[in-house]
């Protein structure tokens, strides 16, 4: 089957290929992808930043993203039959949307949102079980609370902004002014120009701030929390938490503990929590999330679709910063451009 495989870490690691299809288990579901979402994580796993850890061996298929139809069921797997439409963010070590077909834990998969298209669900998994993993799940947010929520037009922005005001919170989130009327369509209450103002100068008292962008950016985060406040980053330095999540050996976890031992300090200065976070694959938090979905509570934001054999491409488009809301999609349909 042709796929874009890792043959070696850094930025030209990627290429296309010819490999064979997968072999699947027990408790498999293999699938034939339909489309694909490219996320910033597929850039990190190529260039090797997360390899003292996740110990893939090359090639390997890239891409966290699926959604597609079952074609073949393994002999443990419930609730899933040849024909179903499902979408899924693979476990680690197992991903591989990048492809004509991939097998997954079944625990990991499920039934394709009715109201979204195969494209739309592609754009979904990761993002989504990002923003319910750190929104539900972490912080317990509740109504009334304040959220920022930074790069709010960004595939993880613009879901956890959608998420956080379906939980009763107040929503603040920081963009590009030309993606204002976007975002407080999604549900933002409170936009910050990033171009001309300093959010940390506007804005305070907030029991939660979720951070994609990291840097100076994560510790200006830290001032506008509230006492007992929590400040969330998908790009922060890890913490020795991570470490136990991916079952690092113990020095790990003190390399990870040095790491963000700066941060940790900061915010422990300023009477507020620190986190890293890395989402975990969850099928049945796809359900609920697809729920959410199928009522209008949340919908996807998709800023372009490539064809499959253009995927490379799509990463570049990405990784160029060329987007201007949402997600980027590869589409296995001949008549996407």
């Amino acid at each position: 089957m042709k796929a874009f495989v890792v043959e070696k870490y850094g930025k030209d690691g990627a290429r296309a290929a010819e490999v064979p299809e997968p072999v699947i288990g027990d408790r498999d579901v293999l699938v034939r992808v339909s489309a694909a979402g490219i996320n910033p994580l597929d850039k990190l796993v190529r260039n090797g930043e997360f390899k003292q850890f996740l110990k893939y061996k090359r090639p390997f298929v890239l891409g966290h993203d699926v959604a597609g139809v079952v074609t073949q069921v393994g002999s443990a797997v419930r609730g899933f039959e040849v024909g179903d439409e499902v979408y899924a963010r693979p476990r680690d070590l197992r991903v591989g949307g990048f492809a004509e077909f991939i097998a997954i834990d079944v625990d990991d998969v499920a039934p394709k949102p009715a109201s979204l298209s195969l494209e739309e669900a592609a754009a979904v998994p990761l993002v989504a079980l990002s923003a319910w993993q750190v929104l539900v799940e972490r912080a317990h947010v509740r109504p009334g609370q304040k959220v920022l929520i930074h790069a709010g037009a960004g595939g993880l922005g613009s879901t956890a902004v959608q998420l956080a005001k379906h939980l009763g919170a107040t929503v603040a989130t920081t963009v590009n002014p030309r993606n204002e009327e976007l975002v407080r369509s999604l549900g933002a209450d409170v936009v910050v120009d990033y171009t001309k103002e300093d959010f940390s100068k506007v804005l305070s008292g907030y029991d939660l701030v979720l951070d994609s962008v990291g840097g100076a950016n994560l510790e200006k985060s830290l001032t506008v929390l509230k006492p007992g406040g929590l400040a969330v980053s998908a790009v922060g330095p890890p913490d020795a938490a991570f470490a136990k999540q991916i079952g690092a050996p113990a020095v790990m976890g003190l390399v990870m503990s040095t790491l963000s031992r700066k941060i940790r300090k900061r915010a422990r200065a300023l009477g507020v929590r620190y986190e890293f976070f890395f989402m975990e694959a969850s099928g049945s938090q796809l359900r609920k999330l697809g729920a959410l979905y199928d009522s209008g509570k949340l919908r996807p934001v998709i800023d372009s679709t490539f064809p499959f054999d253009r995927t490379l491409e799509a990463m570049a488009y990405l990784e160029q910063g060329r987007t201007k809301a949402g997600k980027v999609v590869v589409s296995m349909e001949p008549d996407n451009d």
